[in-house]
């Protein structure tokens, strides 16, 4: 953790959303004047598209038929956690990007499924944000989540999460149905051990439960839509959090525990302005008085 160079890590499954609560702090950023520097987990997997074809094929043949990019075999923790240990410490460290499709290609003038070269963060950012699967990530030789000042967990009910990355990978990636099964049971053991764990670290969960029959996510034929839906909001600790504020701020929310609040899922983006807006400003101003 870093007073003078704040770190947010946004982490969840594939599927999970984590993009979409990347825009909610873009949208923050940009009101309150906050110069972010961004980083996407996916720069942080070993293998570029092809080579991870491979070396799937590769370790099943060895035996190992759960080789994912859930796992540390497949990613670059070491240097993910020397990324926030660096930028803690001094405010920049080294980024690349993962390019996902032919627009992120054209800009980047870099190949679909490759990465570009490492370069280092321009100085004089306020903080870091990063989204993607690891982002509190700890294992028997990395502990990313204890360089993070705020760790956000985003994670539907495990069914809905499965019917929101199955509806991603065939619309927009091209994947079948049962492709993405494929990976989906592939992917379970480090899912398990290495995505599941990490919303124990996190701070803040917010999780999505549908009130509708999502029984078998492989059958779905849409996903459920936020107002079809209910947004639990955990804070690992409760003090300091004015739920009588966000009580009455948020229509038809509720208190289910003593550390959660419960809102209609149509409120989820509200929810986040008012909960997160004071905590970025706290960091943020944190540091720069220490600058």
């Amino acid at each position: 953790m870093s007073i003078k160079h704040p770190i947010i890590s946004v982490t969840g499954s594939s599927g999970a959303g984590t993009t979409s609560v990347k825009h909610t702090f873009e949208h923050i950023f940009r009101r309150e004047e906050v110069n972010a520097a961004f980083v996407q987990g996916d720069a942080f997997h070993r293998y570029a598209r092809v080579d991870m074809e491979r070396a799937m094929s590769d370790a099943a043949q060895k035996g190992n038929p759960n080789f994912s990019h859930f796992g540390p075999e497949a990613n670059l923790f070491e240097d993910l956690e020397t990324l926030f240990r660096t930028y803690a410490a001094s405010g920049t460290g080294k980024v690349r990007e993962y390019i996902h499709d032919h627009v992120e290609s054209h800009a980047a003038k870099t190949p679909v499924g490759t990465f570009t070269e490492w370069k280092d963060i321009e100085t004089g950012t306020d903080l870091l944000l990063y989204e993607g699967l690891h982002g509190a990530v700890v294992s028997e030789s990395v502990n990313v989540a204890r360089y993070a000042d705020l760790k956000i967990g985003v994670v539907p009910v495990i069914n809905l999460e499965w019917i929101q990355k199955i509806e991603r990978d065939r619309c927009t990636r091209g994947y079948t149905t049962e492709e993405v099964t494929n990976a989906i049971l592939r992917r379970m053991p480090d899912y398990v051990n290495y995505i599941c764990p990490q919303f124990a670290e996190t701070d803040i969960n917010f999780q999505r439960v549908p009130t509708v029959d999502t029984s078998n996510p492989f059958m779905a034929r849409w996903i459920p839509t936020p107002d079809e839906s209910m947004v639990i909001i955990r804070f690992k600790d409760p003090r300091g959090i004015d739920f009588a504020y966000l009580l009455s701020m948020i229509h038809d929310s509720f208190m289910s525990h003593a550390n959660s609040i419960v809102i209609p899922g149509g409120k989820l983006d509200l929810a986040m302005q008012l909960i997160l807006t004071p905590l970025i400003l706290q960091l943020v101003e944190r540091g720069r008085r220490s600058a």
